[in-house]
């Protein structure tokens, strides 16, 4: 396993994190099954464990909790508040009376009495910067949270954020959580720069792409992965872009085999081999999923296998852009471009 530095924390962390999304009803994994995936993944060398409140509705953190009892100093804990907890209309977002409401309840779910990294899981357009650090600094002085970050921000977003912690003399987000693959570069253009800039430690998620990039969906192939059966829609061959991951997949699998990788391996390999990465976020629903990520644990790409992937998917690009999580507001309501 490699380590590196969480942003300017100074906080040295596995290039592999363990997401846990999958833990509870979503991925259908019981206790038991996810004690055996966190002991595995602490045994290879993983000290950062991911999850968030909504995962499976605060199971996930549950699962968690029980499964890291009596190891809690040995791991670094990040968790996630935003999005919606419940029916009522301020059970989401990131006000102060949210953020103090949910971290407790997350405490409370996990059995800790603090989370090394608290993550505003997505930007609240209806919140200002100001109210949201300024709760964050005073859960992080009052010692329930180490250290916080966003999830998913927009670039100007972090800008924003970095510029009114200054200006309110307020503590700053030390990490932003983005999704990339091989097959979504589109923070290559603009949030990994903003992130180098301010020196935040990037948490990649989705670095297999929903699974395309697990070696399971190749053409010729029935599509039958968990994820296809929650989100058919992202897998149908007659929407383009998603034929146009399958061809740059076949491509990819090539470059994989000529290297004596698997495909699972070049993908990790990609994401951690960008410098303003930190760490990739793997998120396995079983113990046999979890040791072919561990694989990639020590990969390291040489020059002409990133060049080769280059030539695949051009730096920058998505080839999904519509599914892409931090997209302005004024692209996706007409009326804001037009009005």
């Amino acid at each position: 396993m490699q380590y590196r530095t969480l942003g300017r924390t100074g906080v040295q962390v596995s290039t592999l994190v363990l997401g846990a999304m999958n833990f509870g009803k979503l991925g259908h994994t019981t206790q038991g099954e996810a004690t055996a995936i966190v002991d595995a993944a602490l045994e290879a060398g993983i000290n950062l464990i991911d999850t968030a409140d909504m995962y499976s509705q605060g199971e996930s953190e549950q699962l968690v909790g029980k499964a890291i009892a009596g190891r809690r100093d040995d791991i670094v804990l990040a968790t996630k508040a935003g999005m919606p907890m419940g029916d009522e209309r301020n059970q989401r977002g990131a006000s102060r009376r949210w953020l103090v409401t949910e971290l407790d309840n997350s405490l409370r779910r996990l059995g800790v009495d603090h989370v090394d990294l608290y993550q505003i899981h997505r930007w609240d357009p209806t919140t200002s910067d100001e109210e949201t650090l300024s709760a964050l600094t005073d859960l992080q002085r009052a010692g329930k949270i180490r250290y916080f970050g966003s999830s998913t921000f927009p670039a100007y977003r972090i800008v924003q954020a970095e510029w009114a912690a200054w200006e309110h003399h307020l503590s700053r987000y030390v990490t932003e959580q983005p999704s990339y693959s091989i097959l979504q570069r589109g923070i290559e253009a603009h949030v990994l720069p903003v992130t180098e800039q301010y020196g935040l430690g990037v948490l990649a998620w989705s670095p297999l792409a929903s699974g395309w990039l697990s070696g399971a969906i190749r053409a010729g192939r029935e599509i039958t992965t968990s994820r296809s059966a929650l989100l058919p829609a992202r897998f149908d061959l007659s929407v383009p872009a998603n034929q146009a991951r399958l061809d740059a997949v076949e491509q990819l699998a090539t470059v994989a085999d000529e290297a004596g990788l698997t495909l699972i391996q070049l993908a990790l390999g990609f994401v951690t081999a960008h410098p303003a990465v930190t760490s990739a976020i793997i998120g396995p629903r079983t113990i046999e999923h979890l040791h072919a990520q561990l694989a990639a644990a020590d990969t390291v790409l040489p020059a002409d296998v990133l060049d080769a992937i280059d030539a695949i998917v051009a730096p920058g690009v998505d080839l999904a852009a519509a599914e892409k999580f931090d997209t302005p507001p004024a692209l996706l309501d007409p009326a804001r471009r037009r009005r």
